[in-house]
């Protein structure tokens, strides 16, 4: 994917955000829910769980990014438009979750009132701070992450969910909603890449924080077997 970032140390941002996406990657994959679900092991319980769990990610998730959309200046106007559309498209994302959830037996009320685990807390706390930043070019790293995780792994969480259960209606609709639509949201952030990656200050901002948002991600993942 380098082709689609044309400057120099727009490459030299993504490669080193490629690095990451890998080792994130592998990290996920270790996660006991995660491991369950990719050996084939996963149970509705456990498939429950970990919707419940990423609706908050969710619902927070359109709140971070128009917050990140109102903290850019004129000289970033364009990234804020990119950053508005991205939050308009997204931002009842969760009602598809939640129709999942209801459609694998859960009750709705329970899913509405459920709260954020550890990891979620932690991890919306970090981007709602970063995003309150003047001009939070290093946002870029976080959406590398989260996209990142839609356009990858969605679609495939999504198959292997269905060749486990069988419900009478889809209750993987959010996932594979993301695995079809993320790709045209990752070829923005390419864009975006090439806008912000002119300096050597930015480019090591957006690394942090793609880490960061890494860690924070696996944990809340980790959090999903916990009770909190």
């Amino acid at each position: 994917m380098e082709h689609v970032v044309l400057t120099e140390t727009g490459k030299q941002c993504l490669q080193s955000l490629l690095k990451i996406w890998l080792d994130f990657d592998i990290s996920v994959t270790k996660v006991p829910i995660i491991r369950r679900l990719e050996q084939g092991r996963l149970s509705i319980e456990d498939y429950q769980k970990l919707l419940l769990n990423l609706r908050q990610q969710v619902i927070e998730g359109s709140r971070w990014i128009s917050r990140c959309a109102s903290s850019f200046d004129r000289q970033y106007s364009d990234i804020r438009s990119t950053v508005i559309h991205h939050a308009e498209e997204e931002h009842k994302d969760y009602m598809m979750l939640e129709n999942d959830y209801v459609a694998t037996g859960g009750c709705r009320e329970s899913i509405e009132q459920a709260s954020k685990n550890i990891g979620s807390e932690a991890l919306h706390g970090f981007l709602m701070y970063r995003a309150s930043q003047p001009n939070p070019v290093d946002l870029i790293g976080a959406m590398w992450i989260i996209e990142g995780l839609g356009n990858k792994m969605a679609s495939k969480w999504a198959k292997l969910v269905n060749e486990q259960f069988s419900f009478d209606t889809s209750c993987t609709s959010f996932m594979e909603y993301h695995g079809e639509n993320d790709e045209n949201h990752l070829l923005e952030l390419y864009q975006l890449i090439d806008r912000v990656a002119t300096s050597e200050q930015n480019v090591n901002a957006i690394i942090r924080t793609a880490k960061v948002v890494a860690k924070l991600y696996q944990v809340q993942l980790e959090e999903v077997d916990n009770d909190n």
